[in-house]
């Protein structure tokens, strides 16, 4: 609680334009820095001689090498990952949408890729991947400063870790406006993205891969059920409540525009995932090939149990929720993707299925909030669910002697991790937004929403 209490001070100096550094982390080593392995020297048993008591040569260090194999993987990987966003997401999302609101919808999408691509090589790098403390990383690394074409993240070019990484920043930030579509001003959502990349993304995901204090303390997520899903889809749900509902929620069809374009993209999106999970082992070897295993299980059982559980349900199993439960399993298994075997991939993709199904249903009319393409109830829900099962799932015949000894500790510090990510990401959203609101305000007016967004804020409309 301490270290969510300082965490949360910390957002006062980013709102401000400063930063506030907190007390110095335990040393940990950088992923963006220039690293080197030790290699242990094996000495060999000998003759119990005058020789044999010289005190052995100090253990030889080699410095780490490019390896073209890891960088060609993650270079697919970070189109890939891209690929989500654009035109994955933007498909996904437009067709669930009526058809007034389809070009604004997909905008969202669009924009989020180009804001959030500058923001991230001027600042948002660097507070993430920089040096820095538990957390927020440093300025060293403003604008990209001092990462040449030598500089290396592992085995691959730290300035390929850039982009890989800033693909991971976009999709987050696309998926916050399913919970906003068809009401919030184009305006308004781009500001809230432009300053929500820097004071909520880029700390949380310092605290979990950058070096900060949810790594050090040993949380695991592999390629960001927490950093992103838990991320994005609370502050989605926060800035649904203050928006308030879409006018006539409840009396009007909402159905809708074209299921097509949503089947489109949610089969964009699972390909794409492949990047998304397999890149995150950050190089061609076993973990990536298990990585894109458990996720095509997970996503292949989260459909089947979705469509199980809405044909019992609502006596029909539809295409929207095919599509839906599939999302929901690759959300689901994106924690735990480094770290569990086939069998821990299927059972929580079928997991995820059914509590995902309660996510958009049962859960959504008890918060009552319109999120409307159910931003909380996939990712949200998904990464919350899929962090916790991590702790469960985790797998000594995946991870060797990195796997968790003690589940329930394991447990808790996950639930460490999702009540952090909850509370920080929640309240600095709703800071962000109240801010917009004062300021430029974030809901359109009413005249325009009945009108529709592609009219209204765009100019232009589909025939």
């Amino acid at each position: 609680m301490k270290k969510m209490l300082l965490a949360l001070s910390l957002s006062g100096a980013l709102l401000g334009g400063s930063v506030a550094w907190a007390e110095e982390a335990a040393s940990a080593p950088n992923t963006s820095e220039v690293t080197v392995v030790e290699t242990t020297a094996t000495v060999s048993e000998v003759a119990p001689t005058a020789a044999a008591t010289e005190e052995a040569p100090a253990p030889a260090e080699e410095e780490q090498k490019l390896d073209t194999g890891d960088t060609a993987w993650i270079l697919v990987s970070t189109a890939l990952v891209l690929l989500m966003t654009i035109p994955g997401l933007a498909l996904f999302y437009g067709g669930m949408v009526r058809k007034k609101n389809v070009l604004s919808t997909m905008a969202h999408s669009f924009v989020a890729a180009a804001v959030v691509s500058i923001v991230w090589v001027v600042i948002g790098y660097t507070l993430a991947f920089g040096e820095g403390n538990a957390f927020i990383g440093s300025l060293d690394k403003f604008m990209l400063s001092g990462i040449t074409t030598e500089a290396l993240s592992g085995t691959i070019p730290e300035i390929l870790f850039v982009i890989f990484q800033m693909t991971f920043a976009i999709i987050t930030v696309a998926i916050i406006s399913g919970s906003i579509a068809e009401r919030m001003k184009f305006g308004a959502f781009v500001a809230f993205i432009t300053i929500w990349v820097i004071v909520v993304y880029a700390p949380i995901t310092h605290w979990v891969w950058g070096g900060g204090w949810l790594g050090n303390d040993g949380a695991l997520d592999f390629a960001g059920g927490t950093v992103v899903h838990i991320n994005s889809g609370v502050a989605g749900l926060v800035a649904a409540y203050m928006l308030g509902k879409r006018m006539g929620l409840g009396r009007e069809s909402m159905a809708p525009h074209n299921l097509a374009l949503t089947v489109v993209g949610a089969s964009l999106i699972w390909v794409g995932w492949f990047g998304f999970n397999g890149g995150s082992a950050l190089g061609a070897n076993g973990s990536a090939g298990y990585a894109l295993v458990v996720t095509q299980i997970a996503a292949a059982a989260a459909a089947l149990s979705w469509l199980f559980v809405e044909k019992l349900v609502r006596g029909k199993a539809s295409v929207l929720g095919g599509a839906s439960g599939a999302v929901a399993g690759l959300v689901v298994i994106t924690p735990a993707a480094g770290f569990v075997t086939v069998s821990g991939g299927l059972i929580m993709g079928l997991i995820g299925g059914v509590v995902c199904f309660w996510g958009i249903t049962a859960l959504k009319r008890i918060l009552k909030a319109d999120d409307s393409l159910d931003a909380f109830g996939l990712h949200g829900v998904g990464g919350i669910v899929g962090a916790l099962l991590t702790a469960v799932f985790a797998s000594e015949f995946i991870m060797g002697d990195g796997a968790p000894k003690d589940m329930l500790a394991q447990l808790w510090v996950q639930v460490e991790g999702v009540l952090a990510t909850i509370v920080y990401s929640g309240i600095m959203t709703f800071i962000i937004l109240k801010i917009i609101d004062l300021v430029i305000g974030i809901r359109v007016e009413s005249d325009d929403e009945r009108m529709g967004l592609d009219l209204s804020q765009h100019g232009e409309r589909i025939e």
